[in-house]
Parts: structure tokens; sequence; C-alpha cells
């Protein structure tokens, strides 16, 4: 299978393509990593396929905030400059000086 590198990167905004909300990437999967049920519960006329990335997005829409997983193709880069509601976005990033998010460092023991 040919390797690919993800288009999009650990604290950048992206929106949906064909739905209408908006998230920070917190993780990548160089190709489909989820179950078969929520693979099969994509209507097969929109389901992706596997061989591409998928992203994990702290995500929002106007309800709500939540955690989704995108593939790739489902992706662009988000213009919207208002900050991001989910809670769990500060959790994990900061915000840089040039308004960009950056994993916060974790120290361990």
């Amino acid at each position: 299978m040919k390797q690919r590198n993800a288009k999009f990167t650990i604290g950048e905004v992206v929106r949906h393509k064909v739905f209408p909300f908006r998230g920070v990437v917190f993780d990548v999967d160089p190709e489909f990593a989820n179950t078969d049920e929520w693979w099969n519960s994509i209507p097969a006329e929109i389901r992706p396929n596997k061989d591409q990335p998928f992203y994990h997005l702290l995500a929002e829409n106007d309800e709500t905030e939540y955690v989704a997983y995108v593939s790739e193709q489902n992706l662009e880069h988000d213009e919207n400059d208002a900050p991001l509601r989910n809670p769990q976005v500060y959790q994990i990033f900061d915000r840089g000086p040039s308004g960009q998010l950056k994993p916060k460092i974790i120290l361990a023991h």
C-alpha cells in the first residue's frame, strides 16, 4: 500500500466539507483505525476510502462540542478566526503568539 503524508497537522483548525462543523486536530491515523460498526454506520454513497489519513478532532457545531473522527477527503483548512468553544481545546493546546494552537508540553515523572 502507498504511504501517504497527512495534509493537516496537530493543532490545525479544520472544517468539514459536507457537514457544518469545525474543530482542531489532536491526533492523526495514517489510515482508517476505527471499528467496522462505525464504518458501516456511514451511508455507502458518502463512505470514504479507508486508505487515507483520518483525523481526531475536538469539534463543534452551532449546538454542541464533541470529538469527531473524519477522513482527510472530507476536511479543509478553516479560515474562520473565531476561537473554538470546545473546553478540551485549552486542556490540550496553548495559543501561540501568532494565534496558532500548539500542544501543551506535558512533563512526566
